[in-house]
């Protein structure tokens, strides 16, 4: 039995080699539906990629308030406030960060930020950075590792010691040729003694424009309280800063618009930049998210002076949105599967009208039906695994081309080839099951005598 199979395999060969133009022509459309499907799942596997890698970036089960600190009233709210007493806000501070933590249930871990533009001067070196000013909390809930050094301790936090942790790009550029660790450096005018360097963190300008996070390789981060002992402190308001901030609105009113970054930093009265809060449980961040807005609308007598933000959903929304796109893709790609097993069966049935004396005189001496049955089902499985080999190659040939040219993450998985390769050879079956049995159908003495 096996010796026909592999006979009736070795004649199907022959046929196809025999027609190679044919043959290829037949396959094109496998070739081009294969390609497509490897292309379409090598983008989508790289955007779900770079999508689990925005999770990692922003962090999981995070909440994270934002100070606002310029608002534009409408005219309404305009002439509210003339004819009633202005309402004043502390602004989001170290308080807001303890009271939620101690009396919102579910939060796992809060992480305060204080974020200042400074320069790191070292060794005649001048360059801009960001100084970060932290507690521990933060490095987990953002995932950060230590490449080397030690973490913060809690004297360190407490006293608001002159001490930092760098990010890597810093230690690259300031300390290529020496160990950076309790080596001194000075941010602003502060020298902060240097206690680890964090890993290495691979982000795109893409990422850094859509999720609103910073190039944290250039950060120096100091305990929170040093930031607010030894730097700046923005919820003390002194005499020296109502009389800079009254010199700057002047500015602004001679020449508006040139010194509108000034005014706004003057204006700042927010003691922390930044709040995250983890969630213990992924289902409560929108609770939760509610009763924080709700609560520190009272802590702030009812001005909203801060936005409160899920990024977690809107990178799932972003998912979504690009599960949708890989699916209208994948579509496609069917379709162009679907013509090109549709192609395969039309030059079949077209070649058995071309053969009907050839399959005559097999049956004539002494083929049976599932002979010539299992010769075609080999002929159009071979024109369509071999196009399906050729597709995979083109498609990953056009995945590497599209992750290069467009800048689009592309990841072949060896789950795709496999599907693509399965799916090839169950059109190349489902699609010659036709042509076979038509073929096996042919009576022998009119096959012979077919002109």
């Amino acid at each position: 039995m096996n010796e026909k199979v592999f006979a009736n395999y070795l004649i199907a060969l022959e046929a196809i080699l025999s027609n190679k133009l044919r043959s290829l022509l037949t396959a094109l459309g496998i070739i081009f539906g294969v390609a497509a499907v490897i292309a379409m799942l090598g983008i989508g596997a790289g955007a779900q990629h770079e999508i689990l890698e925005q999770i990692k970036l922003v962090g999981v089960n995070n909440i994270v308030i934002k100070p606002v600190i310029e608002q534009s009233e409408g005219e309404v709210e305009q002439v509210k406030a003339s004819m009633s007493r202005p309402k004043f806000s502390p602004g989001l501070s170290l308080k807001d960060a303890q009271s939620i933590l101690e009396i919102v249930p579910g939060i796992g871990k809060i992480s305060p930020e204080i974020v200042l533009d400074k320069y790191i001067i070292k060794s005649g070196i001048r360059r801009s950075a960001k100084l970060v000013g932290v507690t521990v909390p933060y490095f987990n809930i953002s995932n950060f590792n230590l490449e080397e050094g030690e973490m913060f301790t809690e004297k360190q936090l407490e006293e608001g010691e002159r001490v930092c942790i760098i990010g890597n790009d810093i230690q690259t550029k300031f300390f290529s040729e020496q160990d950076p660790l309790d080596k001194m450096i000075k941010v602003g005018d502060q020298w902060l003694r240097i206690i680890g360097v964090l890993e290495p963190r691979i982000i795109t300008g893409e990422n850094i424009n859509r999720l609103g996070i910073r190039d944290y390789n250039m950060d120096v981060y100091v305990p929170i309280n040093t930031v607010l002992i030894r730097y700046r402190d923005r919820s003390l308001v002194t005499k020296i800063d109502i009389e800079a901030a009254k010199r700057t609105e002047d500015m602004a009113n001679a020449t508006d618009g040139q010194v509108g970054g000034q005014n706004a930093e003057q204006s700042n009265y927010h003691q922390i930049d930044r709040l995250v809060i983890q969630a213990e449980a992924t289902g409560t961040l929108v609770g939760l998210a509610d009763v924080i807005s709700r609560m520190l609308e009272r802590k702030h007598y009812g001005v909203v002076d801060y936005e409160v933000e899920i990024p977690e959903m809107l990178i799932k929304q972003q998912q979504r949105t690009n599960q949708i796109f890989n699916i209208v893709l994948g579509s496609l790609a069917g379709i162009s599967l679907l013509v090109g097993g549709i192609g395969i069966m039309n030059i079949m049935l077209a070649s058995v009208m071309e053969r009907i004396k050839e399959i005559g005189l097999r049956m004539a001496i002494g083929a049976q039906k599932a002979d010539i049955i299992w010769q075609f089902l080999f002929e159009a499985m071979l024109i369509s695994i071999s196009g399906g080999l050729i597709g995979i190659l083109l498609g990953m040939i056009i995945a590497t081309g599209i992750s290069r040219l467009a800048d689009i993450p592309t990841i072949i998985t060896p789950a795709s080839i496999v599907l693509s390769f399965g799916v090839a050879a169950t059109i190349g079956l489902i699609f010659g099951i036709a042509p076979a049995r038509r073929a096996a159908s042919q009576d022998p003495i009119t096959s012979l005598r077919y002109e």
